[in-house]
């Protein structure tokens, strides 16, 4: 027959992957997948109906909705299912054998369509994500397989089969799931049964390219599985039907077939992979980095380095229990910036800086906040500014505030009585508390107040060539296990440190490392106390969780020490904690103009008494002792 010749085919579907199904694709690898580069399930749905003039295949769009297991349809769209691998190396991704991999999922497709010949449509995604410069390489593939023995010889265009490819149109409307249909014995259009096709040799499938007369490469698929179930099948009639106008019939002969092939080894050609935007055969590159909103790449980029961690070093890492946690450092110092840098590491997003001080011309160079610039500047809102430009979508604020300090005589009182009643409120609306102010009276009262308030207080001091970080105990209603505060060591009442000081005295005179060393060691002090919380435990996921941390830079050793709450502490005693209940700012204000007054109410007073007492005691028992003889 001169007229004969091979059937040609055309790519199946044109693929567009919109930025939200990168931006999905990021979110379950760095979340959910981590190391996991096992395919995951993809489902789109194709508008056969609507598709653009200028296009000659039926576009895929793959969009965040993509991964949802039941991709919500609309009426006319048509459910395919899709596969994506994504490799945790470039390498990896590089190096695959493509041809071989598609080959592979052919071979599903076909045991999948052997079973129900609706199956043998589907496709699948190469892809490996540069989570770190927001580049995505990913390839696209539609496996077509074809039996040698199932070629087509196009014969010619049947346009008597116009009305039947009408009701067939008709039918697959309804059938929204369907690729193919026959046509039975009673010439009613019925779902596919090889029987029936034997006889009645009728074959139609949707088609998803709009090139005249040339039907789209899934058509080999359908005539492989055809051939396969009906070997003894030559001539046949295919109608190609295509939604949006444009379907046909034809008259069609099979090449002989080879019955010894099976469908357990099947013999195939295959090929599927799209040609890039060069039109050729090679994977795509897309760099979102610049249509992001660089504000997001901010955001995702911060929790990139904290989210690796749960990959493979630590799974059971619980980064929201921190990331969420409202976190208020009194002192903007050299302290208060190292921590609050360490602080927005660890993901921590609401940050309140509280001081009362100026930028110096000696704090630049020690503080990491603050340039030569802000020299004469409040501190603590030039830190909450600073820290903004650092990362803007952190919620920090400056608070100028000067924290009533024991020991010291009220100037103003209505002032001073107007700063604790803002501190106060500080503390209630924060859930952990930094001291890391420079003098030990000004630790005092927030020490007292967080007490109250049962908030989690992580406090840093340091000396010349040494520091301590700790964690204050909290009231959990068994007094005997509670651990000590930072003012449970002392035998007096906190006083007056700061005047009749000379400079040296009066300035934080240490060498430039500790404040760094101090400050680090408090933030993750705070990370492992907060993953109790979380676990209910004392050990974590990050280890120990120590009370205190003493550190000695002169032989650079360090110790980890615990003590508990002691009874007549001037801070945390439960004398103290019921005289503030009582009275309240009275209460503070006798303490602050009268540290004696503090230790008659929390008991120091009738200890130091005691010690007196007892020294005098051995006093008089030496005196009368009788004299050696020499």
């Amino acid at each position: 027959m001169s007229s004969e010749r091979v059937l040609n085919y055309a790519p199946p579907f044109k693929s567009f992957l919109d930025t939200s199904f990168f931006q999905e694709l990021s979110r379950l690898k760095l979340d959910v997948l981590k190391l996991d580069s096992t395919c995951q399930p993809l489902a789109v749905n194709l508008d056969l109906r609507n598709i653009p003039r200028s296009a000659d295949q039926v576009p895929l769009f793959l969009t965040n909705r993509s991964f949802e297991e039941y991709n919500k349809r609309r009426d006319n769209e048509v459910p395919i299912q899709g596969k994506i691998f994504n490799f945790n190396v470039l390498d990896e991704f590089k190096n695959l054998d493509k041809q071989l991999f598609l080959h592979q999922r052919a071979l599903e497709s076909w045991e999948a369509g052997v079973k129900d010949i609706n199956k043998c449509v589907s496709f699948v995604i190469i892809s490996f994500a540069d989570l770190k410069k927001y580049r995505f390489y990913y390839w696209l593939g539609v496996p077509c397989f074809q039996r040698p023995s199932s070629t087509v010889l196009h014969v010619r265009p049947e346009p008597s089969l116009k009305e039947l490819c009408t009701k067939c149109q008709k039918w697959f409307d309804v059938n929204y799931s369907k690729w193919v249909c026959i046509l039975n014995e009673d010439d009613e259009i019925v779902n596919y049964d090889k029987d029936i096709t034997a006889k009645t040799k009728v074959l139609a499938v949707r088609d998803t390219s709009t090139m005249e007369n040339v039907p789209s490469a899934l058509t080999k698929n359908f005539l492989s599985i055809l051939q396969y179930d009906v070997s003894d099948l030559a001539d046949f009639r295919l109608l190609i039907i295509r939604q949006n106008g444009g379907s046909f019939a034809l008259n069609a002969t099979f090449v002989p077939c080879d019955p010894q092939l099976s469908s357990s080894n099947p013999i195939m050609k295959v090929s599927g992979w799209e040609r890039n935007m060069q039109g050729k055969l090679a994977p795509r590159v897309v760099d979102l980095s610049s249509l992001l909103d660089p504000l997001k790449i901010a955001d995702q980029s911060v929790d990139l380095n904290l989210k690796l961690m749960k990959w493979r070093i630590v799974p059971d890492l619980n980064l929201d229990i921190i990331k969420n946690r409202k976190v208020l450092l009194l002192g903007a110092g050299t302290l208060g910036c190292y921590v609050s840098r360490a602080l927005i590491a660890w993901g921590v997003r609401k940050i309140t800086f509280v001081d009362s001080g100026t930028v110096s011309y000696s704090n630049p160079v020690r503080q990491a906040l603050y340039n030569f610039d802000d020299c004469g500047k409040p501190k603590a809102e030039l830190a909450a500014a600073s820290l903004k430009r650092i990362f803007p979508l952190i919620d920090a604020t400056g608070v100028k505030l000067s924290i009533p300090m024991i020991g010291h005589k009220l100037v103003n009182e209505e002032a001073q009585h107007e700063d604790f009643d803002r501190l106060r409120a500080l503390i209630k609306e924060h859930d952990i508390v930094f001291l890391l102010v420079d003098s030990r009276e000004s630790r005092w009262l927030p020490s007292l107040l967080s007490n109250m308030e049962n908030k989690i207080v992580i406090n840093a001091a340091l000396g010349f060539d040494s520091y301590l970080v700790m964690r204050h105990g909290n009231r959990n209603g068994q007094p005997s296990k509670q651990l000590g505060c930072y003012f449970c060591h002392d035998v007096v009442a906190p006083t007056d440190s700061l005047t009749d000081r000379t400079l040296d005295q009066m300035c934080t005179v240490t060498r430039p490392g500790v404040a760094m060393m101090a400050s680090s060691l408090a933030v993750e002090l705070m990370a492992s106390l907060l993953q109790t919380k979380y676990s209910g435990s004392e050990t974590t996921v990050l280890g120990e969780v120590p009370h205190q941390i003493r550190g000695f830079l002169h032989n650079f050793s360090t110790l980890k020490l615990e003590t508990p709450a002691y009874e007549h502490c001037p801070a945390c005693s439960p004398k103290v904690i019921e005289a503030f209940t009582d009275l309240g700012w009275e209460f503070v204000k006798k303490a602050l103009e009268h540290p004696l007054y503090l230790e008659e109410i929390c008991g120091l007073s009738v200890i130091k008494q005691e010690v007196e007492q007892l020294g005098n005691d051995v006093f008089e028992w030496e005196d009368d002792e009788p004299s050696a003889i020499v």
